[in-house]
């Protein structure tokens, strides 16, 4: 089955803006960057670059994540800002809905993933080829149908909390490839990126930002 792109109307939202940097909040369902071909072209970065016209990519977000993004605007804070998620010098905050009862309340998956090659853009767990992955969570409530949880990558890698829920048997609600049957029945993946510390690339202080999810 071939995959339709139909962005979200729902546009982005401005945090922060400053002649260096720029923070929004990606709604679910857009792009971060273009895809291939015209009916991919509609995406985050390209709706900024009218009010933000220099504005430069740094990292993403998996186009049915929503929450906390940083731009660069000029090539240095670019730089600066890649150089600090390469040394996993940024702290990430996601909230996810997931499917069943988490326990215990707190832990850490240490699992590593490697492209599902017959199957992109899945991911899955490979212990012999793999990149090391590792995700911490916690649990902020939890019934027998369903946890609400803080995840803190520790790493980085392509769809890393998505894979590392599902293995743990919770997979996060909505998931159109790592969910099946009732837990893939919702509306959007239940996945937000919640808050973002970073060190601004001028001044070196830590700064955080953060946009509470919408679910």
């Amino acid at each position: 089955m071939s995959f339709l792109y139909q962005p979200t109307a729902e546009q982005p939202r401005v945090i922060h803006a400053d002649h260096e940097i720029l923070v929004v909040e990606k709604p679910a369902g857009l792009l971060s960057v273009p895809g291939r071909g015209e009916d991919r072209a509609d995406c985050l970065i390209e709706r900024l670059r009218g009010a933000f016209p220099t504005v430069l990519l740094v990292h993403r977000l998996d186009m049915d994540t929503s929450g906390v993004m940083v731009f660069g605007l000029t090539p240095h804070a670019q730089r600066h800002l890649s150089r600090q998620f390469e040394d996993r010098r940024t702290k990430k905050t996601y909230v996810a809905r997931l499917w069943g009862r988490l326990e215990p309340k707190t832990g850490m998956v240490d699992l590593p993933l490697i492209v599902d090659w017959p199957n992109r853009p899945r991911q899955k767990v490979d212990h012999a080829e793999g990149r090391p992955a590792q995700t911490e969570w916690r649990v902020v409530k939890a019934t027998d149908a369903e946890t609400r949880v803080r995840l803190m990558p520790i790493t980085g890698r392509s769809h890393q909390l998505r894979v590392h829920m599902a293995q743990l048997g919770h997979p996060i609600l909505g998931d159109p490839l790592y969910a099946a049957g009732a837990a893939a029945d919702f509306p959007r993946l239940m996945l937000h990126a919640e808050s973002l510390r970073f060190k601004h690339p001028e001044t070196g202080v830590m700064q955080s930002f953060t946009a509470p999810a919408p679910f």
